[in-house]
């Protein structure tokens, strides 16, 4: 019997990396073959960007492969015991999910069924959810279908952001993976189907998505801020142009909906029910700047202006 559990990582980005560096350090692991999405040209000067799990992956030295698409790819059938796939970004085929000894199986950071789909985190947010978790799971061709292995669940913090949220799930789902392989792998743990009845599916995040409807609730601007921070982030117009509000705080003022009020030093913004004090703030085309900045050189203009 040989010592490792040969592995093929499918992933893209960061949580992925963390997903992958478990992987590395996992004594009882081996990690053949790393296949991420392509280097792309970003940014005004096109800078070519590797992924960050192609970075890790040459750091340890592994075989990496960066195919455009997986119609065509090919793994030869039997050569790892199993596949792991973590924030890939795209869809693997029915010919790759039967090509490692037993399938390929799936870290995804909601409690399966629900929020299936490509925003599961932030749609946790969104909604306000008291917790939340990772699911080991075995992949088919659906869509977040595939067998449960195995779930832990994990408390969100009423000041959790989509990126320490994400942090906490990468460890926790580290932990569950490296519990779920071998157990699986030896026949301990037996896949139990989904029930689809109580399915929910998420949507994907766009730009557009972080505008702000000031006839909202101040719980749910926050809330929609705690989803969308780094990115879309959450923003308003002013003016013609696009305001980002890079930080803010819930705050108790009764203020009219999308009214822009400065009051000792601080700016806030009502809501259908109380207001927001912004303290980092972004007007398009200007660099991000510390609330007293803004206020310094746009007070005048904003105070008591509505946003849309």
């Amino acid at each position: 019997m040989k010592d490792k559990i040969s592995i093929v990582f499918f992933g893209t980005h960061y949580f992925a990396k963390e997903i992958l560096q478990s992987l590395i350090e996992a004594k009882d692991i081996s990690v053949d073959l790393v296949i991420t999405k392509p280097d792309r040209k970003v940014g005004r000067k096109q800078k070519v960007q590797k992924t960050p799990v192609k970075r890790l992956a040459q750091k340890h030295k592994l075989a990496i492969d960066q195919p455009k698409n997986l119609k065509n790819y090919e793994l030869k059938p039997g050569t790892t015991d199993v596949g792991v796939t973590a924030q890939y970004g795209k869809i693997i085929p029915k010919h790759i999910l039967n090509s490692p000894k037993n399938g390929i199986i799936n870290v995804h950071t909601s409690l399966l069924p629900k929020y299936r789909g490509a925003s599961p985190i932030q749609t946790a947010l969104l909604n306000r959810e008291s917790k939340t978790g990772v699911t080991i799971m075995k992949m088919d061709e659906g869509m977040d279908t595939g067998p449960i292995l195995l779930q832990k669940t994990i408390e969100i913090a009423a000041t959790d952001t989509y990126n320490n949220l994400s942090k906490k799930l990468a460890e926790l789902g580290s932990s569950a993976l490296l519990d779920a392989i071998p157990k699986y792998i030896s026949g301990e743990i037996k896949p139990r189907p989904q029930d689809d009845t109580k399915a929910t599916i998420t949507e994907k995040i766009t730009r557009e998505r972080g505008e702000i409807d000031w006839n909202k609730s101040a719980e749910d601007i926050y809330n929609k801020y705690r989803a969308f921070t780094p990115w879309p982030g959450i923003w308003t117009t002013w003016n013609g142009k696009r305001l980002k509000l890079k930080q803010i705080i819930k705050a108790d003022k009764d203020i009219e909906p999308g009214k822009a009020q400065i009051k000792n030093g601080s700016l806030y913004i009502g809501t259908k029910s109380n207001s927001i004090e912004v303290t980092k703030i972004q007007l398009e085309g200007k660099q991000e700047m510390e609330i007293q900045d803004f206020i310094n050189g746009y007070g005048d203009r904003i105070n008591n202006t509505h946003l849309k």
